[in-house]
């Protein structure tokens, strides 16, 4: 026990037990963050309520309905938060969504360490400056367990509402297999919902990017209750506009259109580059399909003309799969022709997974890569309006009476 020792005028020492000073000080700090705390919740409710407690206000819009214990970690230790229940209206409150998103990353960070092959004692260290608590190395492999358990919940829980926008987009890792490194796929989908908001609806393994595993990805998708598909956009992976004939047969499939441009350029001379490219990017420019068309057929015959015989053929070949987005409306014309928005989502989980280097298996690849999009689609990834789909709702209407 730490102890410092002074004296007295009259020359008697004192002893003063440092560890019960620092233990006091704790407590009071502790004190000092749930009270701060509580009292934050509470002015919270004030304010969604329009009145302070059982205070008389015309501009009052909801009463109290009592208060729930929450428990909180923090750097000064555990508090418990007094959390107001309202009668009518929801309490949510900022510091839960902090602690919520805190709580993600927490679990993300020690799923990396774990999966790293970081030392136990280190993941102890670590996970006591993160989380203001020190994880004994009994409890490690306890809370990877629990938290693989949680990441298949979220992986397979079911699907609710139409999703008429979909992308689709496979990721590369390493794997160790048999004192070989070889790779594995993890597959994803994104969609957009009747509201307008993005999602992350699916995640999985597959042994490659080809039809089987398109296959069983769709077939994952379509169990869980993905409906409403109208338009799917990915690049031209080997197996899945076939596999995607199976399970959504009513579905546009539109091809990325930046990945359509790399295929174009990879027959074209470097210095020539940004003239084709430009070329390319005019056929998008057009105001319709039919102009789209038109204007692909100049750039044939330019491209012909300059002697790119095969960059003239890729365009011809393959520019009626970019123009699918042309049949819905104008104002997601930018969001839905190509597959920029996943792959950014792709490269933060590159991000992730590249401290990590080689899996020890393909499902610790796949709970990583889980737990990163779980993560983003609690953020504003997921909770800001992406697109306005009344918009679609009034094309297809006017498409409908055209029709009749």
């Amino acid at each position: 026990m730490a102890s410092l020792t002074g004296s007295t005028e009259n020359g008697s020492m004192v002893q003063i037990d440092e560890a019960q000073i620092r233990g006091h000080v704790d407590e009071v700090v502790r004190k000092s963050v749930e009270e701060t705390l509580n009292g934050l919740l509470e002015a919270e409710a004030d304010q969604l309520c329009g009145a302070k407690r059982y205070e008389r206000s015309p501009d009052r819009v909801d009463t109290r309905a009592g208060s729930y214990d929450r428990g909180l970690q923090t750097k000064a230790g555990q508090v418990t938060l007094k959390v107001p229940r309202l009668r009518s209206l929801p309490f949510e409150t900022q510091i839960i969504e902090r602690y919520r998103r805190r709580e993600s990353s927490v679990e993300e960070a020690l799923m990396e360490m774990y999966l790293a092959g970081v030392s136990v004692r280190r993941v102890e260290d670590i996970t006591e400056a993160l989380w203001g608590t020190r994880v004994s190395p009994s409890t490690v492999s306890e809370l990877n367990q629990q938290l693989y358990e949680r990441i298949e919940a979220w992986r397979n829980q079911p699907i609710e509402g139409d999703f008429a926008y979909v992308a689709l987009d496979g990721i590369w890792l390493k794997r160790s297999w048999g004192g070989e490194v070889k790779n594995v796929a993890v597959l994803v989908a994104v969609g957009v919902d009747q509201d307008g908001y993005r999602q992350v609806l699916g995640v999985c393994e597959g042994t490659k990017e080809d039809t089987e595993s398109w296959r069983k990805f769709l077939r994952h998708l379509k169990e869980r209750g993905l409906k409403g598909v109208r338009l799917v956009t990915s690049d031209k992976c080997l197996g899945l506009v076939e596999a995607l004939g199976e399970f959504y047969p009513e579905a546009d499939w539109q091809r990325c259109v930046v990945h359509w441009y790399r295929n174009v350029g990879s027959e074209v001379p470097r210095h020539r580059m940004k003239e084709v490219m430009a070329m390319l990017k005019a056929i998008h420019a057009q105001e319709d399909r039919e102009a789209a068309k038109k204007k692909a057929g100049d750039v044939v015959e330019k491209l012909r003309a300059m002697k790119l015989t095969k960059a003239a053929k890729v365009v011809e070949e393959g520019v009626g799969e970019t123009l699918r987005y042309m049949s819905y409306p104008r104002e997601h014309w930018t969001r839905i022709r190509t597959n920029n928005a996943l792959e950014r989502l792709m490269r933060e989980v590159r991000r992730r997974t590249r401290v990590v280097g080689a899996f020890p298996d393909g499902n610790s690849a796949l709970m990583l890569v889980s737990a990163r999009l779980r993560h983003v689609a609690g953020t504003k990834w997921g909770t800001r309006k992406y697109l306005d789909m009344e918009r679609l709702q009034e094309t297809t209407k006017e498409t409908s009476g055209v029709a009749s």
